[in-house]
């Protein structure tokens, strides 16, 4: 069925202006070292036709699993534990960061420079030599 704009125009506005909760911003799901440990124990336990389910309950997927079996194999409870998330820099902490690495790609250009020069003082001092030595050579005729 088609609306034409006399039925579009006819038909009641529902905008009440209000934002529904789907607006907000998604959050980022974290389980505690507690939680995965349990989790994993039921998944193991229980019978592989089950798993499944177990994971649609949760709202989990079989990857999560493999990441923290992986984590538990490495460290026990240690690679399970949630890790903050570092601070963000200042402005001043990222201009010095900046600063920083310009100054090191400075140093390196300089590096280079005295390097270079360095090799034609060296060409330079050698054609002198060979110009000296030239210039006592005689040429024997023959």
């Amino acid at each position: 069925m088609t609306m034409t704009t006399a039925d579009l125009s006819a038909a009641p506005v529902t905008d009440d202006g209000q934002v529904s909760p789907r607006a907000e911003r998604p959050r980022r799901r974290s389980f505690t070292a507690e939680y995965k440990l349990q989790i994993l124990a039921e998944y193991d336990a229980t019978e592989p036709g089950q798993r499944g389910a177990l994971l649609r309950r949760e709202g989990l997927y079989s990857s999560h699993l493999v990441e923290w079996r992986r984590a538990r194999d490495a460290g026990a409870l240690a690679g399970l534990e949630s890790r903050p998330r570092p601070a963000k820099r200042t402005p001043e902490q990222v201009e010095l960061e900046r600063l920083r690495a310009r100054a090191e790609r400075a140093e390196a250009e300089l590096a280079k420079t005295k390097a270079a020069l360095d090799v034609v003082g060296k060409a330079h001092a050698l054609l002198e030599l060979l110009s000296e030595s030239a210039d006592t050579d005689k040429p024997s005729k023959k």
